[in-house]
């Protein structure tokens, strides 16, 4: 852990737990959603201290930059040192209303009340 100059991108990845498995991370670098300076990285692309790493997930965009190379699963608190993040904030969830509550013992719904009820609830009635 400590003597690392490079290591792979897909591994790196794995390491500070961006990814729960290094196939996720594998497959996250062929698919394209890993940018290393800028380009698309290959699996096999070596980083080092210093490279910016783009990488997409989770309905994100992450901008992280190498501070430390390790290529072994860390705990969360060496992972955090490991890598600096210039990640923009996630965007805020839109605000819900208050949700409708039904009278104790007023029975199941009519067809017309899950509707209503399923709006309210901003799903799309069956």
């Amino acid at each position: 852990m400590g003597g690392v100059d490079s290591t792979r991108v897909d591994r790196w990845l794995w390491a500070v737990r961006l990814f729960k498995t290094r196939a996720e991370a594998n497959a996250a670098c062929r698919g394209g959603h890993v940018r290393l300076h800028g380009a698309k990285a290959k699996p096999s692309s070596l980083v080092k201290a210093g490279d910016t790493i783009r990488v997409r997930t989770g309905g994100r965009e992450r901008v992280v930059e190498v501070a430390r190379v390790v290529d072994r699963r860390v705990g969360a608190s060496v992972a955090a040192e490991c890598l600096v993040d210039h990640s923009p904030p996630p965007p805020r969830l839109p605000e819900r209303g208050p949700v409708p509550v039904r009278d104790r013992g007023a029975g199941r719904p009519s067809k017309r009340e899950r509707r209503q009820l399923e709006r309210a609830r901003g799903r799309q009635p069956r």
